[in-house]
């Protein structure tokens, strides 16, 4: 044990100082009860090269997108029950002042004043087109219910390119180094969205989260594309808020692939398409975030992008220490996280 110890101080005091494991590894290497140690040292390289992927997503703009624009839809919703006399241009100012205003008066979905997200999108669509056809019974009666059915399914939105290869792939060609994976969806929305992403053609699990603590467990064996969802409106707050992302640490806890792990075995990323609330947001709760491109409206030049042409550019980057990164689009992720896609299957 002297021995051992003597080792340990002479490699720290090198001019090119050994890392813990290594030191480790070496000092258990040299002992003379090469036997247990031999064991020993089996089990700390083992744990040593073990690592696991948590990766979760933003919903809106990062997955899926409107196929056309709002303000276009509800449109046309509403002249197909009789509404004239706007433009798209109109619906879309409108609607973006009762969004600002409803925001406001009822945050996070209505959820902080008690206030479901029926009621909550219902006054918005109200206050959208009151002041350009004036009061009708059609806008509670049937415009409300049809637009809330159309932007809970494929009839409102599209997936971005190679989301679902990227989903899919990712277990049957999960990137080098890493052991298991657990993917999730961290979004901030009502409960509408593991619908909308069932439609579009994901495998989503039941398991969400709920007011204090997980809700609805997932059946063991069963595999999905997206193994939890967090709704900030189940959470109670949105991001950047970091409890939103400590609620999946608390889903992933929950997941039979977690199971015999460590938290600290668990390389964390974000990947979002809005800085402040996604990417911040991610890192303040020790997470690496990561900026997506292609969805971002606006990307600062002090975010560094990630190089999509060395395989495994991200989980090193992470390694390093990185903790802000953007990335071009979900094939170049892919790459960037060690993954070979396959022949899109999003498209038809």
């Amino acid at each position: 044990m002297i021995g051992t110890l003597a080792l340990v101080v002479r490699a720290t005091t090198r001019s090119i100082p050994l890392q813990p494991h290594d030191v480790a590894a070496r000092a258990l290497e040299q002992s003379p009860h090469n036997f247990l140690f031999g064991l020993i040292l089996g089990r700390v390289r083992s744990n040593m090269a073990k690592r696991n992927l948590l990766i979760c997503f933003d919903a809106f703009g990062t997955l899926f997108k409107p196929k056309r624009p709002i303000a276009q839809q509800y449109g046309e919703v509403a002249r197909s029950l009789g509404s004239s006399g706007f433009t798209d241009d109109q619906v879309s100012k409108s609607f973006k002042a009762a969004f600002k205003h409803e925001t406001k008066e009822n945050p996070n979905f209505g959820k902080s004043n008690g206030m479901n997200s029926t009621t909550w999108w219902t006054n918005i669509i109200q206050n959208t087109f009151h002041p350009l056809v004036g009061p009708s019974p059609t806008l509670t009666h049937h415009l409300a219910p049809a637009l809330l059915y159309r932007f809970s399914s494929e009839e409102a939105y599209i997936l971005l390119p190679d989301v679902l290869p990227l989903l899919q792939d990712l277990r049957t060609h999960p990137p080098h180094g890493i052991d298991r994976i657990a993917v999730g969806v961290i979004t901030n929305s009502d409960d509408r969205v593991p619908s909308v992403l069932t439609s579009l053609g994901l495998r989503v699990s039941p398991l969400t989260y709920g007011s204090g603590g997980v809700k609805a467990r997932a059946p063991v064996g069963e595999v999905y594309d997206v193994d939890f969802t967090v709704m900030s409106y189940d959470v109670g707050f949105e991001k950047p808020d970091r409890r939103v992302f400590g609620a999946a640490e608390e889903m992933l806890a929950s997941l039979p692939v977690a199971a015999g792990t460590e938290p600290v075995s668990w390389v964390k990323v974000f990947v979002g398409d809005e800085c402040e609330k996604d990417v911040v947001g991610a890192r303040e709760a020790g997470w690496c975030g990561v900026l997506l491109r292609e969805a971002a409206s606006g990307v600062p030049d002090s975010l560094k992008e990630v190089d999509e042409r060395t395989p495994g550019a991200l989980l090193q980057a992470v390694r390093e220490g990185g903790d802000a990164v953007s990335i071009g689009s979900f094939s170049a992720l892919a790459k960037a996280l060690g993954v070979v896609l396959e022949p899109d299957r999003s498209s038809p």
